[in-house]
């Protein structure tokens, strides 16, 4: 993907979320241990995270609920999760230092541009993309994160066997995020060409989740994965 410094047009809206004492006081306190601040220079995972294992990025993890609970099922891999909204961040560093998570760090800012200039290529193991905004609109549709440059830059910061994750409530959305990624030629669709995925059990089900699925909205995952040897 070409590096654009005029991107004007965002997936998402800064929201003037309330902050609790408590979120607030998370971030000044923690922010320096686990907080990645954005600058154009790729990060060296290893010396990020004092370790060298495989790396997994998050975009747009809410309160950070599922996360957490994949990195504490998951410790023997990093997690770099992304959000911008900052009650969200906070609620994630409470949950970090009450499960004593040494694997996440946390980004606050763009995922596009945190991608594009901060992920080395062929460098992840792996995507999540849980519940995006679907931007239902079709005034608003080029809002969506969701575009085929924005899959061909995941495809470039994958490991070769690394998968990209995908998941939403909004039906219109999950087959645009269809169409879109069987038409990236660097995935594979796990489950079939046209065809969604079961969902897996390394997806925690979110409290937001659960209680759309006991009124009765269904969820679509998608899970795509980079080939091991090109053909």
């Amino acid at each position: 993907m070409t590096k654009d410094r005029q991107r004007t047009i965002r997936s998402f809206v800064m929201r003037i979320g309330r902050m609790t004492e408590s979120q607030s006081r998370a971030i000044t306190d923690l922010w320096p241990a686990f907080g990645v601040d954005y600058e154009e220079n790729p990060l060296d995972f290893a010396r990020l995270f004092g370790r060298p294992a495989p790396v997994v990025v998050e975009i747009g993890f809410g309160n950070g609920e599922s996360l957490a609970q994949q990195a504490a099922d998951q410790r023997e891999v990093n997690f770099l999760g992304i959000e911008v909204h900052p009650p969200g961040v906070g609620h994630l560093l409470i949950t970090i230092r009450q499960l004593e998570l040494d694997n996440i760090r946390i980004s606050r800012h763009d995922a596009v541009e945190v991608l594009r200039d901060q992920v080395p290529n062929h460098s992840l193991a792996g995507v999540n993309l849980f519940f995006p905004d679907p931007w239902p609109k079709k005034r608003h549709h080029k809002r969506r994160i969701v575009q085929a440059d924005f899959v061909s830059m995941v495809a470039e910061k994958l490991q070769p066997g690394a998968f990209f994750h995908l998941a939403t409530d909004w039906k219109p959305y999950a087959e645009h995020m269809l169409a879109t990624l069987d038409g990236c030629a660097d995935l594979i669709n796990e489950s079939g060409a046209g065809c969604f995925s079961d969902r897996l059990d390394s997806r925690t089900m979110t409290k937001f989740e659960a209680r759309g699925r006991r009124l009765g909205h269904d969820v679509w995952d998608l899970r795509y994965l980079k080939p091991e040897t090109v053909t």
